[in-house]
């Protein structure tokens, strides 16, 4: 059979920083409460979304690329990943901070996880009056003096706060130490892992388990990137109908589309599958006589055989995801 854009049934997880926004600003539906992510495409094992619409509904992503190999993911990334779907797409949905944080390389990920790393970048769709990032240090700073903040509880003291607003971008590779702070929506692109260190976490108690959650201090600090930069925020154009460079990686490839009235995008030289994550809007997508309406918080994976759509949209935000 012909493969078509496909929809992909979100999983919902619990977070003690979790709040109400996925429901109240992105309409998913669930009953439980403190959901703080929404994974939307996800091959992580035991976390396996499955197709929404169509022929192929209920299947895997594994399943699919086991079927339709360099048809579904593209040849080369097919060649490269073989059955591995590697991109994990959220919203996630900060009501209070997350811990601070750092995520470990590829190569240490396999040493010690026999996982990918995490390359990840947010796109911050909707922030409350004063939310803010964590992202770097503030200054430059070696692993003896962030040691003794460690032990002195003032770590929070040398990590760069930055106060955001909806469109704001940041890429979050490996080593760097980071945290999404209270207030916060935003959709996340990054690699396929789940492997995270917690560094700091607020002496908070998980009212699920009445205990604090684990620390990783011991492994975080090999992974950890003690490079200082200036800027962190990624800067880029909003040219109406035009795929605007956003986030570009050895790992993903994001660009933002502003698209007004109508869009017609031909992917027949681009060997791999597309993601569109709404962040703004609703649109229609066409394909093969089919339309597939895409709202504000869904996610659509165009097969890497889909080399023609057609964007239909008022107006809306999309943005458009591959390797």
């Amino acid at each position: 059979m012909k493969l078509y854009p496909l929809k992909f049934e979100p999983l919902y997880k619990y977070r003690l920083w979790g709040g109400e926004k996925l429901k109240t600003q992105l309409n998913k539906e669930y009953t439980e409460d403190s959901i703080g992510e929404s994974w939307e495409i996800s091959d992580v094992k035991g976390d396996e979304t499955q197709v929404l619409n169509g022929e192929l509904k209920g299947q895997t992503l594994k399943q699919l690329i086991n079927t339709y190999k360099g048809d579904f993911v593209g040849e080369a990334v097919y060649k490269a990943f073989g059955e591995d779907f590697p991109l994990l797409i959220k919203f996630i949905d900060a009501k209070t901070p997350l811990s601070i944080q750092v995520h470990p390389s590829n190569e240490l990920a396999k040493e010690r996880h026999n996982s990918f790393g995490k390359n990840e970048m947010w796109y911050v769709m909707q922030a409350d009056k004063d939310a803010e990032l964590i992202v770097g240090f503030e200054k430059e700073i070696n692993k003896e003096e962030y040691q003794k903040h460690l032990e002195d509880d003032t770590i929070l003291n040398v990590m760069h706060h930055e106060t955001v607003a909806k469109g704001d971008t940041f890429y979050i590779p490996t080593g760097r130490i980071h945290a999404i702070g209270s207030g916060v929506l935003l959709a996340e692109i990054q690699q396929t892992s789940d492997v995270t260190y917690r560094i700091y976490d607020y002496n908070r108690v998980d009212a699920t388990t009445g205990k604090e959650r684990d620390l990783h201090n011991d492994q975080a600090l090999d992974a950890i990137d003690f490079t200082y930069h200036s800027e962190f925020k990624t800067s880029y154009e909003t040219k109406a109908n035009t795929a605007n460079k956003l986030v570009h990686s050895p790992y993903f490839k994001t660009n933002f589309i502003k698209v007004e009235n109508e869009l017609e995008k031909d992917y027949s030289s681009l060997d791999s599958f597309v993601i569109y994550m709404c962040v703004s809007g609703s649109l229609e997508i066409s394909h093969a006589d089919d339309t597939y309406t895409l709202n504000t918080g869904e996610t659509i994976l165009l097969p890497a055989t889909v080399n023609t759509v057609k964007i239909s949209a008022s107006q809306a935000d999309l943005l458009e995801i591959y390797l």
